[in-house]
């Protein structure tokens, strides 16, 4: 069979089929773009107003006319960074349980059960949060953990249940159906072949899943940690139930913060003056750009580890 790769190769439904592909592409292009350019001509005042220092201030009054993002950002990366430290251990190990170690029965009914956790509103998890969760932190996790570990300034602040903690342990539970999936089905793709050849050469199960399994799928690995980062980042409804919204920065996760998309959630509605709804603007213009930083970010480790392995993987 003949490949076309030249215009003058192409019949005119080949022609049309690629013009079509070639303008959806560019129509996702242009939308990012168009994004863009409206986050960074509408947070303008903001910055203008504020210049550089909005970024580094953690003030934030309406009443007073005084905004400033770092206990937004900050708290979006604490939340986020939890969220992955918790998710990311546990979506691998059940990822190998369900493709690897498990009877295929069981493996179906628990992966649809994970792959039901997905399709979850988050704002049912932001009030399961809310109701459940914050009153099991604050009678049992919390008051364990500043008895075991009573030097720690991460584990000091009032037990209430809701803070920085709580929002990223429900964006851990929320992200790792996400992650857990994806790996599962790289790890199903593994050809067969090759892992019965470790076990041919006497390989044990464990040599066989981290030397063989693991590094067979580690790029997709990654790529779906980045996938479960890129929505921990984003996430507004079930974060706003219980990270306790206050713009302060402090360093026990007892406490309650704000996220980003908290703060957007919780004020947008009411941002009458010019200058607030700048300055809101301005906070989604920060996570737009983060997140896209944190794409390119891992787009670009994706190739380098493709060139350290040999393009093996």
């Amino acid at each position: 069979m003949k490949l076309w790769n030249s215009r003058s190769s192409l019949n005119g439904s080949d022609f049309v089929f690629r013009l079509l592909s070639a303008v959806c592409a560019l129509l996702v292009i242009a939308l990012i773009v168009a994004v863009f350019l409206q986050l960074a001509e509408s947070s303008m005042l903001a910055f203008r107003q504020f210049g550089f220092s909005f970024l580094l201030s953690q003030k934030w009054n309406p009443v007073t006319g005084n905004f400033g993002a770092a206990s937004s950002i900050y708290g979006t990366l604490i939340t986020t960074l939890i969220a992955m430290l918790i998710a990311v251990p546990l979506s691998l190990v059940i990822a190998l349980f369900l493709a690897e170690l498990t009877h295929p029965v069981v493996s179906k009914v628990v992966g649809t059960c994970i792959e039901l956790l997905a399709a979850i509103p988050s704002i049912i998890y932001g009030m399961w949060g809310l109701f459940v969760f914050a009153p099991f932190m604050s009678v049992y996790i919390q008051p364990w953990l500043q008895a075991a570990f009573p030097y720690l300034p991460i584990f000091k602040g009032p037990k209430m249940g809701i803070g920085v903690l709580s929002a990223g342990i429900i964006l851990a539970i929320m992200i790792l159906p996400f992650i857990t999936c994806v790996i599962r089905d790289v790890f199903k793709m593994v050809p067969a072949v090759v892992k019965e050849s470790g076990y041919g050469m006497g390989s044990t199960t464990w040599e066989v899943t981290h030397k063989i399994t693991v590094r067979y799928g580690l790029t997709s690995i990654v790529g779906a940690c980045f996938l479960g980062l890129g929505r921990a980042l984003g996430e507004t409804m079930a974060v706003t139930f219980v990270i306790g919204n206050s713009h302060r920065i402090t360093p026990s996760l007892f406490n309650a913060g704000s996220s980003i998309a908290s703060t957007l959630a919780n004020e947008f509605a009411e941002a009458a003056d010019p200058l607030h709804l700048s300055s809101l603007i301005a906070l989604g213009f920060v996570l737009f750009i983060v997140t896209f930083v944190v794409q390119v970010a891992a787009r670009l480790w994706l190739r380098q580890m493709q060139k350290s392995f040999g393009g093996g993987l």
